[in-house]
């Protein structure tokens, strides 16, 4: 595997970053997970953008221009020879001190990996996934806003460790007044009399773009689409309940904390979308 790291490429052995990196050291720093499909990058220039408005928030200027990240990232899908392919384009604050001024810190850290990913088993697309609510909260959106991409996953990880630990392969995480939030790392939906709802940004939830997406194809199905407010009551009676994310896609979810969403399978809607999404990933994007 080859890995682009400060303007080359270099083997994955020899992909080293610096103990003093404050990613490392502080998590300071922003990511995004992007898939390639077909020799297709989906939506590349969405990610780029996002990714430059996390950098743009946190003061940490990339060091090239967004059309050149582009091509990096298209060189990295060429170099590996990959087509089918998850891509985690990474920048951080650099190599510093021990000390948590951004000042000290030199010329950011770039680098793109490009490898294979099965996030859940195909069974699970099929047949769908059990969630469990966790004791875990959400950062609150005025602490952490979730729009930021950044490398600070610890929230997220312990929820999902949680998950784990319980035998679930996913969580569901609330917010501090115990409204539904999002998984560890996929947005949300549930499917109620031809609505299609998730909850909105504000409560702790990422814009997601594979999120935006679905939306817009729920639309296209002639759903009424709409960000609201959901509670765990919400989502135990819902028709429908599926998760969104990029190396997700759209994943079924047929139970939650023990209560059969629907008729406890796939639902209809959510293989439509599924199939829908599946069209999207072969002209949503950049060749390569």
């Amino acid at each position: 595997m080859r890995i682009y790291l400060n303007g080359k490429f270099v083997n994955s052995h020899e992909a080293r970053v610096s103990v003093f990196d404050h990613g490392l050291l502080y998590g300071d720093g922003v990511f995004e997970g992007i898939r390639s499909y077909d020799g297709l990058v989906f939506k590349l220039r969405e990610h780029i953008q996002r990714l430059y408005e996390s950098a743009h928030t946190l003061m940490l200027k990339i060091p090239m221009e967004q059309a050149e990240l582009v091509n990096v990232v298209k060189q990295t899908l060429r170099v590996n020879q990959l087509r089918n392919a998850y891509i985690r384009l990474v920048v951080t604050r650099g190599e510093g001190d021990l000390g948590l001024d951004p000042r000290k810190c030199g010329r950011p850290t770039v680098f793109v990996i490009a490898d294979k990913i099965e996030l859940y088993p195909k069974k699970l697309y099929e047949e769908g996934l059990a969630l469990i609510t966790v004791a875990t909260q959400r950062n609150v959106p005025e602490a952490l806003n979730p729009q930021i991409k950044s490398l600070n996953y610890l929230n997220n990880i312990l929820a999902k460790i949680e998950a784990i630990t319980a035998g679930y392969e996913e969580a569901i995480m609330l917010s501090p007044s115990g409204y539904v939030t999002e998984c560890t790392g996929e947005n949300l939906f549930i499917v109620k009399d031809k609505q299609l709802l998730t909850p909105p940004p504000y409560i702790g939830v990422l814009r997601g773009i594979t999120r935006q997406a679905v939306m817009e194809l729920g639309k296209e199905l002639r759903l009424q689409v709409r960000e609201e407010l959901l509670t765990r009551h919400d989502l135990f009676n819902a028709q429908e309940c599926f998760l969104t994310g990029t190396a997700a896609e759209i994943v079924p979810v047929v139970k939650i904390d023990g209560r059969a969403i629907g008729a406890g399978a796939p639902g209809a809607i959510t293989k439509k979308l599924q199939r829908a999404f599946h069209q999207l990933t072969k002209t949503a994007g950049i060749r390569y």
